[in-house]
């Protein structure tokens, strides 16, 4: 099966955690033996080799770096250019891996179309496509940096993450988008860029929604009803994604499949997370919609966290072939399974894109 995943932080594995995404992830968990600056080290669950494995050919790949005010405790950089500055050494990094043959990007209709007909026959080790996003729009310094962003390749952007942003409210914050975060939409909108809207707290989702009538996904986010925190998205949240012809890409932190998970105590054997969590959100999107056409894989994996806050049973990305028979063991259908796997993401570009 064929695998598109709506989100991987490849870059920040690069360049923040240090990670060569061209050894094997055997090669990366003995590395980092004995290193404790980072939650997850000895655990990651990705790299090139096992995304081939697993067939996933295509991912939405990110660009992150958060701006911190002195009042806000989060981890970040203390300027905008600061952190403009760290998601151009991604770019770079991402451009290093496309010299390498490791990856290549998909920025219209022609190259999705090449990158498929490529997989249809692939070789071992064809490139992996890669559409390049922003988690977070703080480092967009002024408006004609996304203009810069667009021109290097950006097509998707999520305009806030954890906390209060520059442009809008994210998770574990309240407020709303504001003058900057309404011109920021139309410009977005002008480019035809893609909008993420995971990661908006309730007030910017729908300050959002009133002032932005482009091209919508949720890249990684799962449903309210089965974890009940703001990171998650209401049943209204969701249908009016749906009404926007929104993808919701289903995600694999733990923390977000069952409620009461404690970081660095929970254990994804004794809370019981399996990829069947994952299932469960599919199909309450597919309930919602009552179809199977706004839903898909987000995954996240080393988004921050490793196996110690992944399903029990996924021991890597390639794990993700699991997937497609837990869905027919649901009861969904060839077709259906196809378009949760990959198709309905692709649909979704070739609909913005066309």
């Amino acid at each position: 099966m064929f695998i598109f995943d709506a989100h991987l932080d490849l870059s920040m594995n690069a360049l923040e955690w240090n990670r060569d995404l061209t050894w094997t992830i055997e090669e990366i968990r003995k590395s980092e033996i004995g290193m404790s600056d980072k939650p997850d080290r000895g655990k990651s669950t990705v790299t090139f080799g096992e995304m081939r494995k697993g067939n996933i050919g295509i991912c939405v790949a990110t660009q992150i770096a958060r701006y911190v005010k002195p009042e806000n405790k989060l981890p970040g950089w203390n300027s905008p250019s600061q952190a403009w500055a760290q998601t151009q050494g991604q770019l770079a990094w991402y451009k290093a891996m496309e010299a390498k043959g490791e990856m290549i990007q998909i920025t219209n209709l022609q190259e999705l179309d090449t990158h498929l007909e490529l997989w249809k026959t692939s070789m071992p080790n064809s490139p992996i496509g890669y559409i390049l996003s922003l988690e977070g729009a703080d480092s967009i310094v002024t408006i004609d940096h996304l203009e810069m962003s667009f021109q290097q390749g950006l097509r998707a952007i999520g305009p806030a993450h954890y906390g209060p942003g520059t442009y809008a409210h994210g998770t574990d914050s309240t407020g709303g988008i504001g003058y900057k975060g309404k011109e920021l939409l139309k410009k977005i909108e002008a480019l035809n860029l893609i909008l993420d809207a995971t990661h908006l707290c309730d007030t910017s989702f729908w300050e959002t929604m009133k002032n932005y009538n482009g091209p919508i996904w949720a890249s990684h986010n799962n449903c309210r009803k089965f974890v009940n925190h703001n990171r998650q998205f209401s049943d209204e949240q969701i249908k009016e994604l749906i009404n926007r012809d929104a993808v919701i890409g289903v995600a694999l932190d733990a923390w977000m499949m069952v409620p009461n998970w404690v970081r660095g105590e929970s254990t994804p054997k004794s809370m019981g997370v399996t990829l069947r969590q994952m299932i469960d959100n599919i199909d309450h999107i597919c309930q919602l919609s009552g179809d199977a056409l706004h839903v898909g894989i987000g995954t996240d994996l080393d988004g921050g966290f490793g196996k110690e806050q992944t399903p029990s049973d996924l021991e890597t990305i390639a794990d993700l072939q699991k997937v497609p028979q837990m869905l027919a063991d649901k009861g969904f259908d060839k077709e259906d399974i196809d378009n949760i796997m990959h198709q309905n993401f692709i649909s979704f570009l070739r609909r913005v894109w066309g």
